[in-house]
C-alpha cells in the first residue's frame, strides 16, 4: 500500500500544459460512477486540493478523508477538489504526456490551487506524496518552493503521531480532530488573504493564532554529541513552545459519515458511519487506542437516526468503530437497519463483547468473513500488551462465531511484541489448533467447516503509546520467527496464513519514530529510484538509530511538543507495568485522571455516559 516501488517521472517530450483528452476521459468515467461529488466554480473562493498520498479505492473507502472533503464543499468561501495518486493506466498516460498531475473534479493542475492537503493515515504513503508532488510540478523540500506557490500541508492520525519526517516537505501540518480545527483555521487563511498577506505572513499568523497549526520552519530542533534530540524550540515571539491537538466535542457535531458514494471503492456503494470514536481498552501498542482519547460514543437514538438518514440516501451501511460490539444498543441498531430492508458490515469487533444477535444479523445482512484479534498466542503476552482478553474467552467467541454458521474466521495476531519469548510464537500454532477443534465441532453437523484465515503482522513501535521506548525486532528474528511459524501453521491443516514484509516494518518505524532528519533519507530514497539501501548508505546517520536502538523513558522524543493531554509519566508507568506482565484497568473516561486526557478535555470526556 505504500509509495516505496513508484519510479521517478520520465515524462515526453511535449510536456503540455493542457490535460490529456484520455485522462479526462478516465475522470469522466470515475465521476459518472460516483453519487455525492461536489462541482463548484471557482469564483471568488479559496480552492484547496485535498490529496490522498495513494489510489482512489483507497482514499474513497476513508472516511476521514470523505468527512473533510465534505467538510470543506459545505462551506461557500470554498471550493475542494479531490486528486489521487495516479495507477495502472492513469500512471501511464502522465508519464508518456508529461501532463501535470490534475484534480478529479474539474480536471485542474494541482499547482494551480491556493492550498494542496494531504490526508495522510499511513506512514507507507510518504514515498507516495513526493511522487504526487513531482507528478504535479512541485518541488518536495518547502525552502525550495516560491513564496507565491500554494500553501502545502497535511493533516491525518499519522501527522498528530510524528509529522517530523515530512518536516522539510510541508509548509504546515494541521493537527487535531478536523471537526475541530478545520473550520478555525479556514477562517483565517480567507481572512489573512484578504489582507493580502503573504504566504511567510499566513504561516506565521496560523501557527501563533490556530489550535493546532504547526509550521516546521518556525521550529528548531537542536541534537547532543551522541545524535540524541537535545531541544526543540520556538523560533519566532508568539508561535506556542507545545502544539495542542485539538478533539471534536460529540455532543455538538453530528455523526461522520461519507459524501461520495461509488461501486469502484473497497466497501463498494456504501455509506460509511462513524459509530464511535476512539478505543478505552487501552492495548499498549495500539496508537489510535490513545491518541484519539477520551473514547467518545454516540447515544444509541443519535446513531439510529444518524443510520435512518443514511439509509434513505443509500441501503447499505458501513459501521466503522474501534470495536462495533462495543457500541451501546449496536444490537437494536442492526436489527433497525435489516427491518428497513436495509444491510450492513462492520469494520472490526471485539472477541469477548461480540454476541449471537448482532452475529445473527451479520449472517442475515451477508457479511462472509467474522475477524477477531488475539494479538498474541499466550495469556501472559496479552498481559503484557493489556488486551484485556483471555484465551477462554477467544475460545468461546470461536465457538459462537462458528455456531452462527455461514462466516469465514479471520484472526489477527502479531510477532515481534516487547518480552516475547520462543513459547509465546509457539503458543499462536497451538491456540489456532484449539480455535480450529472448536469450529470443527460446531460445523460438524452443517456438513461445511469455516474457513480460518491468519494474518500475521510485525509489531511496530508506535509514539503516544507506552511501547514508544522500545525498538522494533530485529529483521533476523523477525524472520525466523515467521519460518518457524508457516511450517508450525502448515501442520494444523485448514488454515490459510499471510505475513507482512520485514523491511517494510522496519521502513514503516523509521518513518513514524524517527525526526526530522529522516526526511533527508526519504528525499535521498525518490532521488534514488526507491533504492532504500543506497539511501541508507549514504545517510549522515544510521536508520537503526530510529528503528533498533532502545530509548530511555527521559529522552526528548520529536513528538513530544504536540500535546494529546496524555501524561508522559502515565506511558512511562504502563511500560514498566508491561514489562512486570501486569495488566491495568481499562479507561473509565471522566472518573479517573489516570492518563491527564479527561483533564484538558473534560467536556469530550463527559460525553461517553451522554
Amino acid at each position: 500500500m505504500g509509495g516505496f516501488f513508484i519510479r521517478p517521472l520520465r515524462r515526453g517530450r511535449d510536456a503540455g500544459c493542457r490535460v490529456s483528452s484520455d485522462i479526462f476521459s478516465i475522470y469522466r468515467r470515475r465521476l459518472s460512477s460516483e453519487r455525492g461529488y461536489v462541482k463548484k466554480d471557482r469564483g471568488g473562493r479559496l480552492s484547496v486540493a485535498l490529496a490522498y498520498p495513494n489510489h482512489y479505492g483507497l482514499g474513497m473507502s476513508n472516511l476521514g478523508f470523505q468527512t473533510v472533503y465534505g467538510m470543506l464543499n459545505d462551506r461557500e468561501d470554498v471550493l475542494a477538489e479531490r486528486v489521487f495518486l495516479p495507477e495502472g493506466d492513469e500512471m501511464s498516460l502522465y508519464l508518456q504526456t508529461g501532463q501535470r498531475l490534475v484534480s478529479l473534479e474539474s480536471q485542474r493542475p494541482l499547482d494551480s490551487f491556493e492550498i494542496i492537503a494531504f490526508s495522510i493515515p499511513f506512514e507507507n504513503d510518504y514515498g507516495n506524496i513526493l511522487t504526487m508532488l513531482s507528478l504535479g510540478g512541485l518541488s518536495a523540500r518547502s525552502a525550495d518552493r516560491g513564496r507565491n506557490q500554494a500553501i502545502i500541508m497535511a493533516g491525518g492520525i499519522t501527522t498528530f503521531l510524528n509529522p517530523e519526517p515530512l518536516a522539510d516537505i510541508m509548509d504546515l501540518f494541521l493537527l487535531g480532530e478536523a471537526e475541530e480545527v478545520l473550520s478555525p483555521f479556514i477562517d483565517r487563511v480567507v481572512d489573512f488573504l484578504r489582507m493580502e498577506k503573504t504566504k511567510s505572513e499566513i504561516l506565521k499568523g496560523l501557527a501563533r493564532e490556530v489550535t493546532g497549526a504547526y509550521v516546521p520552519s518556525l521550529y528548531r530542533a537542536s541534537y547532543n554529541n551522541e545524535g540524541l534530540l537535545a531541544s526543540f524550540e520556538p523560533l519566532e515571539e508568539g508561535v506556542p513552545p507545545r502544539v495542542r491537538a485539538a478533539k471534536a466535542s460529540f455532543s455538538s457535531k453530528g455523526v461522520a459519515r461519507s459524501i461520495v458514494t461509488s461501486a469502484d471503492t473497497q466497501f463498494g456503494n456504501k455509506v460509511l458511519l462513524e459509530a464511535s470514536r476512539g478505543c478505552g481498552h487501552s492495548c499498549r501498542f495500539c496508537a489510535a487506542g490513545f491518541v484519539y482519547r477520551p473514547p467518545r460514543l454516540h447515544p444509541e437514538e443519535t446513531l439510529g437516526l444518524a443510520v435512518d438518514e443514511a439509509i434513505s440516501y443509500c441501503g447499505r451501511i458501513g459501521l466503522i468503530a474501534a470495536a462495533v460490539s462495543d457500541v451501546p444498543g449496536i444490537e437494536n441498531i442492526t436489527a433497525g437497519i435489516l427491518r428497513k430492508g436495509a444491510r450492513f458490515s462492520v469494520s472490526s469487533l471485539r472477541a469477548e463483547t461480540l454476541t449471537a444477535g448482532l452475529l445473527d444479523h451479520l449472517r442475515v445482512s451477508g457479511q462472509k468473513t467474522v475477524t477477531i484479534a488475539p494479538e498474541a498466542g499466550s495469556d501472559r503476552l496479552r498481559r503484557v500488551i493489556n488486551k484485556h482478553l483471555t484465551e477462554d474467552q477467544i475460545l468461546d467467541s470461536a465457538t459462537l462465531i462458528s455456531r452462527a454458521g455461514g462466516f469465514s474466521l479471520r484472526l489477527y495476531f502479531l510477532i515481534g511484541l516487547p518480552t516475547e519469548t520462543q513459547e509465546d510464537i509457539e503458543a499462536i500454532p497451538e491456540l489456532v489448533k484449539k480455535i480450529k477443534h472448536r469450529v470443527v465441532r460446531e460445523s460438524a453437523g452443517r456438513g461445511k467447516i469455516a474457513e480460518i484465515r491468519l494474518s500475521v503482522n510485525c509489531f511496530v513501535p508506535k509514539p503516544f503509546t507506552p511501547f514508544q521506548w522500545h525498538p522494533l525486532d530485529e529483521m533476523l528474528n523477525l524472520k525466523g520467527k515467521q519460518r518457524w511459524l508457516k511450517n508450525a501453521l502448515s501442520r494444523v491443516g485448514g488454515v490459510r496464513a499471510t505475513f507482512d514484509v520485514p523491511k517494510w516494518a522496519y521502513l514503516q518505524a523509521l518513518l513514524c519514530m524517527g525526526d526530522r532528519r529522516v526526511g533527508a533519507i526519504l528525499l535521498k530514497a525518490h532521488r534514488l529510484d526507491w533504492d532504500w539501501k543506497a539511501a541508507f548508505r549514504s545517510s549522515e546517520i544510521n536508520p537503526d538509530f530510529f528503528v533498533l536502538r532502545p530509548k530511555s523513558v527521559d529522552e526528548l522524543m520529536p513528538w513530544d511538543f504536540i500535546d494529546h493531554g496524555l501524561s508522559k509519566r502515565h506511558l512511562a508507568r504502563e511500560y514498566e507495568m508491561a514489562v512486570k506482565e501486569k495488566e491495568s484497568d481499562i479507561c473509565e473516561v471522566g472518573s479517573c485522571v489516570r492518563c491527564g486526557v479527561c483533564k484538558l478535555y473534560p467536556k469530550e470526556s463527559k460525553e461517553k455516559n451522554a
